[in-house]
């Protein structure tokens, strides 16, 4: 008898809500194409760019998407300014992109909203900070050590990290005034992706983050109950919001709404673009139930006549993959992709034969296998033995 290992994918809880709800304001100006932190201040939208960009802030109307004014930081340099928040008195620029895990330069500006209200110029004071269980700066690219989310908790500020190996992201506190710190870890959770951006509502005591997985596939959570000492202690929600391929960088909460900007991006290996553009969309979710897929013993099961199925099947000691796919979209092609949502292997149509796959010349590791379908990808983890 062959012993085959199917590829399961087991879910929790999730949420969501219809597709309708989720719209696209429209494309953002050229001038903020690497948007990658929102806050909603006196009317307007805030936002900025990301690394190597110009030390600015830019207010951005919510109907127009004009940028109707933009405030220069004058002592500061926009080493890799990943998001905003505020308080009542002052807003909080994240100096905290650390994608090489390398930095030892972290920090956060704080700048006066008094200020900010009457000068196109403002001076930022700076909070700096590592991180309390950081041992090793080698320089790795894609490195747990980075970070693209920060809000405002109480009294303090939080950074959650950008796991690009782990998938996760980990919770650390500084406080808000000037000075030097070691950042305080609260708990880490696994979010299965990239989390780019945060807003926290103390009225409801809800945290709520936006990010992607490794197929610009972007999701959105809500944490219920966040705990001072345990961020992620609560009841957790996630969806994936219903846009297509975008690199989804920031998040605010305006009275019931939420906004959400992508960054522009563009890859020619596979053709991928999306544009920097702002969405719009409430939280009138209903809870439904997420069915865990049942292992078979035996031979691969039937495929059902629903679109855009998926099924992985070997066996034990081969190396060679055999797929199963039901669609009636165009195929663009397939691809592999490590944990780490590198590509390691890219097969055009034109390529694709005989429902199989040789594995012989990866390592062994968890891996993604991946159709580029027209509008959406399908993707299906395996384990290469």
């Amino acid at each position: 008898m062959r012993t085959l290992v199917y590829i399961v994918i087991f879910l929790g809880s999730a949420f969501s809500w219809a597709q309708g709800d989720i719209q696209v304001v429209g494309s953002l100006p050229q001038q903020i194409f690497e948007t990658s932190g929102l806050i909603y201040y006196d009317g307007k939208l805030i936002t900025h760019n990301d690394s190597g960009n110009l030390a600015q802030l830019y207010e951005l109307d919510t109907v127009s998407l004009e940028i109707t004014r933009t405030v220069t930081i004058e002592n500061a340099t926009n080493v890799d300014w990943e998001d905003i928040a505020q308080d009542d008195t002052y807003i909080y620029v994240g100096d905290i992109g650390n994608n090489n895990g390398d930095r030892q330069n972290l920090a956060v500006l704080k700048i006066a909203k008094q200020d900010y209200d009457t000068s196109d110029t403002v001076a930022a004071e700076r909070i700096d900070f590592f991180y309390e269980d950081q041992e090793n700066f080698t320089t790795s690219p894609n490195s747990d050590w980075d970070a693209e989310a920060l809000f405002v908790l109480g009294e303090d500020l939080v950074i959650l990290t950008k796991q690009w190996q782990a998938q996760g992201t980990v919770a650390y506190r500084i406080p808000k005034f000037p000075g030097a710190f070691l950042a305080e870890r609260l708990g880490s959770y696994p979010v299965n992706g990239l989390v780019t951006g945060a807003t926290f509502d103390p009225q409801s005591n809800a945290l709520y983050l936006v990010g992607y997985n490794q197929f610009l596939a972007p999701f959105f959570m809500v944490f219920d109950g966040v705990g001072e000492q345990d961020i992620f202690s609560g009841e957790v929600k996630k969806t994936n919001l219903n846009v297509g391929f975008a690199q989804i960088e920031a998040l605010e909460k305006v009275d019931s709404l939420f906004y959400a900007t992508s960054e522009q991006f563009n890859n020619s290996n596979p053709p991928i673009s999306s544009a920097s553009r702002l969405f719009r969309f409430s939280l009138d979710a209903d809870e439904v139930p997420v069915e865990e897929e049942e292992e078979e013993p035996e031979n691969p099961p039937k495929m059902a006549n629903d679109n855009d199925r998926l099924l992985l099947y070997k066996s034990f000691e081969s190396t060679i993959l055999n797929y199963r796919l039901n669609t009636n979209r165009a195929i663009f092609g397939m691809g592999i992709f490590d944990a780490s949502g590198r590509q390691v292997q890219f097969v055009p149509l034109e390529e694709l034969q005989n429902d199989a796959i040789d594995l012989s010349t990866l390592g062994s590791s968890v891996y993604y296998f991946t159709f580029f379908l027209r509008g959406k990808t399908l993707s299906k983890p395996f384990f290469k033995y």
